[in-house]
């Protein structure tokens, strides 16, 4: 999962990415060169359609998950659309946004959560957000990554059909949730006790 614009930034100071244009050529390249299965989120209906031409899952904001024409585009890609949950929804609600891109045609849609909660046939665990702390790092969400590995293994055992995990190189230089991040150097050790 890459982004090409983080819309939804606390502070208008903080770093938001590259741009639709140099990002979406970024993802082409990755899958070019390495042939993974990409993931990105989009924040307008207009970017649905030359998403859904480079990546293989559209992923809705939880801030954004509720709404109606950013879900039907996103669905009418045919590609799969990753929903995460709001934290102002209960778990329950999550139906209704599932509703509206499933019913508008998506591949697939999974919900991205981050409180372990079963309420469709594809739910991913969002370990590397569970354990954000928004607003405390100053007009930027801090983190706890230490807890990480450890909400993974409890998500395993709720049944979680997948793992989202922001990574970096060097999590504290990182230009956007960084305290939230897994280093990439444990990584492999994370998926390894997951599988």
């Amino acid at each position: 999962k890459a982004s090409f614009d983080k819309a939804n930034r606390t502070s208008i100071r903080s770093y938001r990415g590259v741009g639709m244009e140099k990002g979406l050529q970024m993802l082409a390249d990755v899958r070019s060169k390495w042939g993974l299965q990409l993931l990105t989120d989009i924040h307008e209906s207009w970017q649905a359609a030359p998403v859904g031409e480079v990546v293989d899952v559209i992923q809705i904001p939880a801030f954004l998950c509720r709404q109606t024409d950013l879900l039907v585009a996103a669905a009418k890609t045919g590609r799969t659309v990753n929903i995460k949950k709001a934290q102002f929804l209960s778990g329950e609600d999550m139906r209704y946004p599932y509703e509206k891109a499933s019913d508008a045609g998506a591949a697939d849609v999974w919900l991205t959560d981050r409180d372990m909660l079963r309420i469709a046939p594809t739910v991913v665990m969002d370990c590397t957000h569970s354990v954000q702390r928004p607003g405390a790092a100053g007009g930027k969400t801090g983190g706890n990554r230490e807890f990480v590995p450890a909400m993974a293994l409890a998500a395993k055992a709720f049944g979680a059909n997948g793992y989202f995990f922001e990574v970096h190189p060097d999590p504290d230089h990182a230009l956007s949730d960084g305290p939230n991040m897994l280093n990439l150097n444990d990584l492999e050790g994370v998926v390894k006790s997951l599988l």
